[in-house]
């Protein structure tokens, strides 16, 4: 049962924090627009261009709202329609050069105000309010699909090959990745060309994959590929969950089968390689024994970025 007294807090702390950003006002972001069309327009700037069913799904409100306030925007400037290359019927929404600016000046105001705030504490207390807003908003997200979904079933776990797994496993790396991370298609052709070499090689009894399933779908994955690194070392890969998965025991369900696996087989040691911004996975891989064992700036996923690489005995 949740302790009363946090839930109490957390309403107070959503309370000021609702206050002190400015959702109270009409406007948001020091723009002339509401906040709906401000997170619509961050929304588009991350995703490239999205459909407005897309939008009613991400932002969670009327389909005709978001009709009329898609229609305003187009109007607006900030907006360009184009038809979709797969069904000329659907038309996709981008930015346009106008509302690229826009964007710009409301990032430019939200860096401002979370660089305030984040200037009044120490390291410590920073990573501790990242990652607990991450876990928080990734949990409020996933209530909202039970919500919308009340015939959701419950997640499964299955081992080895599933059709499809090698496209819709490639799709929520290169989706999420892109969004929260700016990877592009090096990235998400590394993915999937690495996932077609392992499946030709799932025979292997060192070599397992698991999928997380619900309704049918693709919803989570973890594999280990014990032949890749040689010396009796196993290497834990493609450990992905969609959005509405995250923060609900799902990912700690996959790598749980995963290590009792590495551990069954005695592999020597678990290697996994990952980079310093997924501090919800490291958390996850932590608990499960992997310590840090080396961390430098590279590139082999198409950015410059700090690398790291875990290690579990």
């Amino acid at each position: 049962m949740t302790d009363s007294s946090i839930v109490e807090e957390i309403r107070i702390s959503s309370r000021l924090m609702v206050r002190e950003l400015g959702f109270m006002n009409h406007t948001l972001a020091a723009t002339d627009y509401s906040p709906s069309v401000v997170h619509t327009l961050l929304e588009m700037e991350a995703r490239g261009s999205l459909t407005a069913a897309q939008l009613v799904q991400i932002l969670g409100l009327e389909k005709s709202s978001v009709s009329r306030m898609l229609a305003k925007l187009i109007k607006a400037g900030e907006l360009e329609e184009s038809a979709s290359p797969e069904d000329a019927r659907i038309k996709q929404l981008s930015l346009s050069p106008q509302g690229r600016e826009t964007v710009r000046r409301i990032n430019a105001y939200g860096n401002e105000r979370v660089i305030s705030a984040l200037q009044k504490m120490d390291a410590s207390q920073q990573r501790v309010v990242s990652q607990g807003l991450s876990v928080y908003a990734s949990a409020l997200k996933a209530c909202r699909d039970d919500v919308d979904l009340p015939e959701k079933s419950a997640v499964t776990i299955v081992s080895g090959y599933h059709p499809g797994m090698i496209g819709r496993i490639t799709e929520m790396h290169g989706s999420y990745y892109a969004r929260e991370h700016h990877f592009g298609s090096f990235f998400e052709a590394k993915v999937a060309a690495g996932l077609a070499d392992f499946s030709g090689r799932l025979d292997n009894a060192n070599n397992q994959i698991w999928l997380a399933m619900q309704n049918g779908r693709i919803v989570g994955s973890v594999a280990i590929d014990g032949e890749d690194l040689g010396n009796n070392e196993a290497h834990l890969r493609w450990f992905i969950l969609d959005d509405g998965c995250r923060g609900g025991g799902v990912g700690r369900k996959l790598i749980a089968e995963a290590m009792k696996f590495c551990d069954e087989r005695e592999f020597s040691a678990v290697q996994l390689w990952t980079f310093n911004k997924l501090t919800a996975a490291r958390r996850l891989y932590e608990s499960f024994g992997f310590v840090l064992s080396k961390e430098w700036q590279g590139d082999q996923w198409g950015s410059t970025i700090t690398e790291q690489q875990f290690t579990r005995k």
